[in-house]
């Protein structure tokens, strides 16, 4: 008896001591996947470097889940205690940086029955790039080699990129060998039949970002990746593991020994620098994604008014084996958010129906407005039309009109003056759900205000400020187009 009380004294002691430690808040992005953090963040080569991380510091450790983008702004708010999610060492963390934990290289993956042989073979061609990183820097390059013949779409999902290039809607990826090594190993398995170009480009290097002005913490941090790399041999183990492990690893003692972030970081090109902002082309490039935040609402309204339109009235007027399906359509899209919309429209379908991979991600992300908004337009018609008097359909009937004939001329009329603000008000409100677009890699404007605030984060006020400016001036003239509207249709 006395042995078990001990015992769960013992193990009531290790609780509260582990109770008592500090925990290692490390930033992460689960969505970006093996071999980075994978199965609800229990598995994945840098979930045991955090946990070997926090053991040496006598903390515990603790990933807490952001947008990857947003990893840094976590950081400086002091949510997280360091950032270590495959982030690239750029000359914007050049005050936040460890020293490098991993070298990667840029890879190109394509499919195996396509013609792309080398990086040449590009030009012309359409890659998707992990957005506002090192291989979306490099693209750019590209581009302007191939004189602009080379069309590239930024995503926030690595794993959708590699999905994209398997049903045929991308030509290739452009992505770090980490990532790509697994993809195109796990697509060979599903006999998908990806294939990693040959030749790889540039060399840049991982990093853990802390607060700027966490010197004697950064400095903790390398004393202990430096024993991992050098001494006690736990990196090398760690990538062994999944299968990291390459020539370029080896290298990372020589990187700890020297002032490395004084170093060219690339063979070929500077994977770490940044270009100073030119605001001449950022104002350019955040009016051209302003006109296609005109085009998508533009052209998606007047398609979610019509269906809007139809489904209100035939749900009230129209035979009543149809009433169950229309119920059913608007409770879908009225339900499930634009967002999961999106992403069944671009990346699911294609996986069962080709003809979908063929369609433009701008009509793409057109119909998903339009059937989105639909359901809440059919919402405000459905109302407009209850609420006329039940006379004026009974009065049409007897007059010899058909059915169809006194919605059209008599109640529709009606019903559309009346639904008319409603309607109006979500028209305004699409503006800005066009943002929900960028998730299928449309460049409307908070994806290019996002794009530019992750190159030029020391020039956010200026940037947020115009892109405010371009949101108003799209609104509110709108706003007054509405209300003239409303006064006409109301004479």
């Amino acid at each position: 008896m006395r042995g078990c009380f001990a015992l769960a004294g013992c193990l009531l002691a290790c609780f509260a001591s582990a109770q008592d430690k500090k925990p290692l808040r490390w930033g992460m992005d689960e969505t970006g996947g093996a071999p980075y953090v994978f199965d609800n963040g229990t598995k994945g080569f840098e979930v045991e470097l955090a946990a070997y991380l926090a053991e040496k510091l006598g903390r515990t450790s603790q990933p807490v889940n952001g947008e990857w983008k947003q990893l840094p702004a976590l950081l400086l708010r002091n949510d997280l205690d360091v950032v270590l999610n495959g982030y690239e060492y750029s000359d914007r963390f050049k005050s936040q940086a460890s020293i490098p934990y991993y070298i990667y290289r840029l890879t190109a993956t394509v499919r195996s029955d396509s013609a792309i042989r080398g990086w040449s073979d590009l030009k012309g061609k359409r890659i998707g790039v992990l957005s506002d990183s090192a291989a979306s820097r490099y693209a750019e390059v590209l581009q302007k080699q191939f004189d602009g013949d080379l069309e590239i779409e930024p995503y926030d999902d690595v794993a959708n990129t590699f999905m994209l290039v398997g049903t045929g809607r991308l030509d290739a990826t452009i992505q770090d060998n980490p990532a790509a090594n697994f993809y195109v190993a796990e697509d060979a398995r599903k006999e998908r039949k990806l294939r990693l170009l040959p030749e790889t480009r540039g060399q840049g290097f991982y990093v853990i970002l802390t607060r700027p002005d966490d010197l004697a913490f950064r400095e903790q941090l390398n004393d202990i990746l430096g024993k991992a790399i050098d001494e006690d041999g736990t990196l090398e183990a760690i990538y062994r593991k999944y299968g990291l492990w390459n020539e370029d690893q080896e290298r990372l003692n020589y990187w700890r020994k020297k002032r490395w972030t004084d170093e060219k970081l690339a063979d070929e090109h500077d994977l770490a620098a940044t270009a100073p902002i030119d605001w001449g082309q950022t104002i350019t490039l955040l009016v051209h994604a302003a006109m296609m935040t005109i085009v998508l609402a533009v052209a998606a309204m007047p398609i979610a008014a019509a269906l809007g339109l139809a489904v209100g009235s035939l749900r009230l007027y129209g035979p009543g084996w149809l009433k169950p399906i229309l119920i059913g359509y608007v409770e879908l899209f009225r339900g499930t958010p634009l967002l999961l919309q999106l992403w069944v429209l671009y990346y699911l379908l294609p996986e069962y129906v080709p003809f979908f991979a063929k369609l433009d991600k701008m009509f793409i992300g057109i119909i998903g407005l339009a059937l989105n908004y639909s359901a809440s337009e059919a919402e405000h018609f459905r109302g407009a039309f209850a609420n006329l008097p039940r006379g004026q359909y009974e009065a049409a009937t007897s007059l010899g009109l058909s059915r169809w004939k006194t919605i059209r001329l008599i109640l529709a009329p009606q019903a559309i003056r009346a639904a008319l603000p409603s309607v109006t008000n979500d028209f305004v409100a699409m503006f800005k759900d066009t943002a929900v677009c960028s998730v299928i890699a449309v460049m409307e404007l908070t994806k290019q205000y996002n794009t530019l605030y992750n190159n030029h984060s020391d020039q956010i006020v200026i940037l947020a400020a115009i892109t405010a400016s371009l949101y108003l001036l799209m609104s509110y003239p709108l706003t007054l187009v509405a209300k003239w509207l409303e006064g006409r249709f109301g004479k």
